[in-house]
Parts: structure tokens; C-alpha cells; sequence
């Protein structure tokens, strides 16, 4: 079987990146995506979702992003993807979802089903779209009325006419506020006070904010968002909902949830008809679990040294799309950075043959 220099998993903006840059540099490889269809995560999103919503989503290497404009998000960025796959000529091949990627005898066995690709380098770009995360409440299953994730997110008309406990201190609870608060009631808690940015949001604070979350994957910890350590901004379509008090009556968590109520530990309580766990996501590296990447403290340390994508206990994998290329700010350097780390252990698999072969 032929053994490829590299598989990219995941087509998505910083595996569409990683594709461009291996090319580039004459890497043989291919890009197995999950989807039928190109666009990534951003063909799921909600219809509501427009251009002028979304945060350099579309940038790639060697491209001109579509315009931040009204159009629906689930459309202009996916069509903007299959675009640059055809335009580039990009070895993408779809639908594979990866079972499980293991060593062979030295070399890296990507396995779906009944088919597999052998490589000597992998790049893991499967983002966290697929691992939603919802935390566990008391009484949570006792609920009679929706319980709703970001990725089930229907658009607010949905929740005209109810009362919506929106659950979490990130980016998309903020967004969701801003949508809901104007045509319904709302009620919006966290498991903290939430930190707000009041000054612009400059590229160099993006680098920082980057770095600060390079820091701690370079520590094996588990990654944070990037909007942990930048802060949330309200953007203009959000001011409404500030008037309206949607973001001053935050609550801290409630206690336990009953059939149509939260409550607190002081015995206050609160109807709601749908709860909207804006609960984030965790990453969707499963698959990569038979070559123990993981550290004791619970994360895939990530090499530093200027990169920030190399696996240290393997450095035949390269993670985009992880830690702090899992925002649109680090994706697009990370392709490029897998790419690098990819030449460099080919050209170190080179060097060993060679003095394998004078011996």
C-alpha cells in the first residue's frame, strides 16, 4: 500500500489551510473530510447566522474572503470553500469519518470503516463542531420544556413567545442575547462574572490572547477558548439588548433544574419554557486516542517553540484547530505551521534512512 507523506482529517478552515501550505511545499497527501459536501462546521449553522456575524471565517492563504456582508453564513462560506478546493486543486476526499488513527510499525495507520491510508505524518484538523458540551444539573432530565445547544441554535424567531434561560459566559451566549432579548423574555446565567473588553480589539491583542492559550497547551493542560482570556464585546446588532437589561440581570448558576423551573441553593426559582446551553464544545480528537497524546493533566501538550501545532509526545501529528487554532484568529497560521512541522519530520525521516543505509 502506498504510504503518503501526510493525511490532513478535517476540511474546514484551518485543514483547508494545512492542504494549501503541503502543496505548496510538494507533500504528498490527501484530506479526508467527514461531510459530504465542503464548508465545514459552517454548513450546520443557524440560517440567522449572516457574513457581518462571523470573524474572518473565510480567510485562506492565497485568497480574497467574501465580503462581511447580510448574506447567510451556512451559504456564502461554504460555497466559498468548495471554491478554493477547486481553485487550488486540493486532494480533498469526502465522506470519511475517521475511526481511529494507530501506529503501524513506524508508520501512521488512518482507518474509516472498511478503508484505510497509510502516512508518516498526520495534521488533525477536526475542530470541535461535533463534541458539544452540556453540563450536568440535578434534574436536568426531569425537564418538560426544550433544552436546546448552540448547535441545534433553530434562529430566533423559534422562541417567540417563551421564556429563555440562555446558559453560558462565551461569544455565542452574548450573540444569542442580543438576537432573543429584543422579541421574547430572557434570562441569562454563568458559572462566572463575566469579563468585558472595553478597548479595541487590535490584531496585536488577537496575538496575545493566541499566546496566552499557546501557553497553556504548551503545558499539557486542556485548551481554554480564546474568548477566556480576550473578554466579550457587544458588536452593534447586541446594543439593543443592553438597553433592553439583557446582559446587567446575569444571574449566577442555578442549583437544580425541575420541569418547568430552575432554582437556586437559596429557594428562589425562575419558569423558563427553553433552556439554550451555550456551553461551548470540546475538541473532536477521539479518533487520535491509540497514540496517547494525551498528558496526565488531561490535554495534548503542544510544542511551542514558535509553532504551537507539533504533538510532543509524537511529533508526527500536528493538531490545527486545537487549543489556539480553535478560533478563526489562529487557524489560518496553524495550516501553515502544521505544514512546516510536517517538512520537518519527512526531511528528519530522510536523514535517518540515510544513515541507516551508509552503515
Amino acid at each position: 500500500m502506498t504510504v503518503l507523506d501526510s493525511i490532513v482529517i478535517g476540511a474546514g478552515q484551518a485543514g483547508l489551510s494545512a492542504s494549501y501550505h503541503l502543496q505548496r511545499l510538494g507533500i504528498r497527501h490527501v484530506v479526508l473530510d467527514a461531510d459530504t459536501e465542503p464548508g465545514g462546521a459552517w454548513r450546520h449553522r443557524w440560517d440567522a447566522l449572516t457574513m457581518r456575524d462571523v470573524h474572518g471565517v473565510a480567510e485562506l492563504p492565497g485568497d480574497v474572503p467574501p465580503p462581511r456582508d447580510g448574506r447567510r453564513a451556512n451559504v456564502v462560506v461554504p460555497a466559498s470553500f468548495a471554491a478554493y478546493e477547486r481553485a487550488h486543486g486540493l486532494p480533498v476526499v469526502r465522506p470519511v469519518r475517521v475511526d481511529h488513527v494507530v501506529d503501524d510499525g513506524g508508520i501512521l495507520l488512518t482507518r474509516s470503516g472498511l478503508r484505510e491510508w497509510r502516512s508518516r505524518t498526520v495534521v488533525n484538523a477536526t475542530g470541535t463542531w461535533t463534541h458539544p458540551f452540556i453540563p450536568h444539573y440535578p434534574g436536568m432530565e426531569t425537564f418538560l420544556g426544550e433544552q436546546l445547544h448552540t448547535v441545534d441554535y433553530p434562529g430566533p424567531e423559534h422562541f417567540i413567545g417563551k421564556r429563555v434561560l440562555v446558559v453560558g459566559g462565551g461569544a455565542s451566549a452574548v450573540q444569542f442575547l442580543g438576537a432573543l432579548a429584543p422579541i421574547t423574555d430572557t434570562l441569562w446565567v454563568t458559572r462566572r462574572e463575566p469579563v468585558w473588553r472595553t478597548d479595541e480589539f487590535t490584531p496585536e491583542a488577537g496575538a496575545a490572547a493566541v499566546a496566552l492559550v499557546e501557553e497553556r497547551v504548551s503545558k499539557g493542560l486542556p485548551p481554554q477558548s480564546v474568548v477566556s482570556v480576550t473578554g466579550l464585546m457587544l458588536r452593534p446588532q447586541e446594543r439593543e439588548a443592553e438597553r433592553l437589561g439583557a446582559y446587567a440581570a446575569r444571574r449566577p448558576m442555578f442549583q437544580r433544574i425541575e420541569p418547568d423551573r430552575v432554582r437556586w441553593a437559596d429557594g428562589a426559582f425562575e419558569r423558563i419554557d427553553v433552556i439554550l446551553w451555550a456551553t461551548g464544545f470540546r475538541p473532536a480528537i477521539g479518533h487520535l486516542a491509540p497514540l496517547h497524546l494525551r498528558s496526565a493533566a488531561g490535554g495534548i501538550r503542544l510544542d511551542r517553540n514558535g509553532r504551537g501545532t507539533t504533538a510532543v509526545v509524537d511529533p508526527r501529528v500536528q493538531l490545527v484547530g486545537y487549543g489556539p487554532s480553535a478560533s478563526t484568529i489562529g487557524a489560518n497560521r496553524a495550516g501553515r505551521s502544521a505544514a512546516k512541522g510536517v517538512q520537518r519530520m519527512l526531511s528528519a525521516h530522510l536523514v535517518e534512512r540515510a544513515i541507516i543505509a551508509e552503515r
